[in-house]
């Protein structure tokens, strides 16, 4: 799931260089702050928000693409937790 800006081939949906600035991965730094539970939700708004908004930035692809990218990782952290509600 792949998507690269057309400028310069930039992974836009898995690494975008906005989210790696810094010497941590903003996610990561998240995950830490908030812990998994805290993540998962955060994660939840942010899938939401990029499928409410797809339609209106030109890029629908690219937001649903981001909105999967939240939902795994949701995935992720719930498997982990083995399926515990939050």
């Amino acid at each position: 799931m792949v998507l690269k800006d057309s400028k310069d081939n930039t992974d836009m949906v898995n690494n975008p260089p906005h989210y790696n600035a810094g010497k941590y991965e903003a996610i990561d730094v998240i995950q830490d702050a908030l812990g998994d539970q805290g993540t998962i939700l955060y994660c939840q708004g942010n899938a939401l928000k990029y499928i409410l908004r797809m339609w209106h930035k030109g890029k629908p692809v690219e937001d649903i693409k981001k909105a999967m990218w939240y939902l795994n990782k949701i995935i992720e952290l719930s498997e982990k937790q083995k399926g515990n509600k939050i």
